[in-house]
C-alpha cells in the first residue's frame, strides 16, 4: 500500500496491495477534500486497504459519498464493507444497487461527471479542482483494454482534452501531470491500431488469431483475451463507419 499526491489539491490516493496485470502496481482509491470527503472507487476488500481509508477518512471529518468511475472487482468490491462502516452514506454510479445513479453531466458534491464508456459501459469521470478523476478510462502507465463504443471512447477523450484538465487520477498507476500529452497519446495510440488493423485487412486477413498478431504483435498471454477485446471494439467501429471489407472477420 503506498500514498499518491495531488499537488495543490486538499486530495490523496491510497493504493490497494493488488499488483497484477490489468491492475498494475494496484488499484488506486482517491478520496478528495474533507468535512465531509469524498471517496471514488474502494478498491479490493481488502483489511488494510479498508483499514487506512477509514482512518483517512475520519481525519478529514466524514464521508459525503461514495463514487464509483466503473463497477469492476478491482475497483469496487469492498463497496459492501466501507458502507457499512460510514452508513448512512450514499453509493453513486452509472448503474446498479446505488441510492444515487448518474449520467454524462451530473453534478455531485464538488464534481462533474464525464460519461467515459468503452473500458465498460458503466464508465464515468468525475472532474473537480482542475483534477479529472478517470477510473480506468486513462491509466498513468501503458493503455487500457476496451469492451466496446470505441467511438464515444475517442469522443470522451477528446472532451476531456478540451476541458483541460491540470491533473489527471487515475484508477491505477503514477498521477499524471501533463493530461494534454497524455491524451493526445492515448488518442495517437488507438489511431495506430486502427491503421494497422486496416492494413492486415487490406491484406486479406480475417481470423482473430490473424488480426490480433498484425496490429497487437507481442501481447503477453496473459493479456490476449484483453487485446482480443479491444480488438473486437474496434472492428465495431469500422462496421459501423462502412469500413470493413467483406467476408467479415471470422473467430
Amino acid at each position: 500500500m503506498s500514498l499518491l499526491e495531488l499537488p495543490g489539491r486538499d486530495a490523496i490516493g491510497i493504493r490497494a496491495n493488488n499488483p497484477g496485470p490489468f491492475t498494475l502496481s494496484g488499484t488506486n482509491t482517491w478520496i478528495y477534500g474533507r468535512e465531509p470527503a469524498w471517496l471514488i472507487d474502494p478498491g479490493p476488500a481488502l483489511a488494510d486497504h479498508l483499514d487506512a481509508l477509514s482512518e483517512e477518512i475520519d481525519v478529514r471529518g466524514g464521508l459525503g459519498a461514495v463514487l464509483l468511475t466503473h463497477d469492476h472487482a478491482d475497483h469496487a468490491e469492498a463497496v459492501p464493507e466501507l458502507v457499512r462502516r460510514f452508513s448512512p452514506v450514499p453509493l453513486a454510479a452509472a448503474r446498479g444497487r446505488v441510492s444515487t445513479l448518474l449520467a454524462d453531466g451530473d453534478e455531485l458534491g464538488p464534481f462533474t461527471v464525464i460519461a467515459t464508456p468503452g473500458h465498460s459501459p458503466d464508465h464515468l469521470t468525475y472532474l473537480a479542482g482542475g483534477v479529472a478523476f478517470t477510473g480506468d478510462a486513462i491509466l498513468g502507465i501503458g493503455s487500457v483494454f476496451l469492451a466496446g463504443q470505441l467511438a464515444a471512447y475517442l469522443a470522451a477523450l477528446k472532451r476531456l482534452r478540451a476541458l483541460g484538465p491540470v491533473l489527471l487520477a487515475p484508477g491505477h498507476g503514477p498521477v499524471v501531470r501533463d493530461p494534454r500529452a497524455k491524451l493526445d497519446e492515448y488518442l495517437a495510440h488507438r489511431a495506430q491500431r486502427e491503421a494497422a488493423l486496416v492494413a492486415a485487412l487490406a491484406a486479406g486477413l480475417r481470423t482473430r488469431a490473424e488480426l490480433l498478431e498484425a496490429a497487437w504483435p507481442g501481447v503477453p498471454g496473459e493479456l490476449r483475451e484483453a487485446a482480443a477485446l479491444t480488438l473486437a471494439a474496434h472492428l465495431e467501429k469500422l462496421g459501423a463507419e462502412g469500413r470493413l471489407p467483406a467476408p467479415l472477420p471470422s473467430a
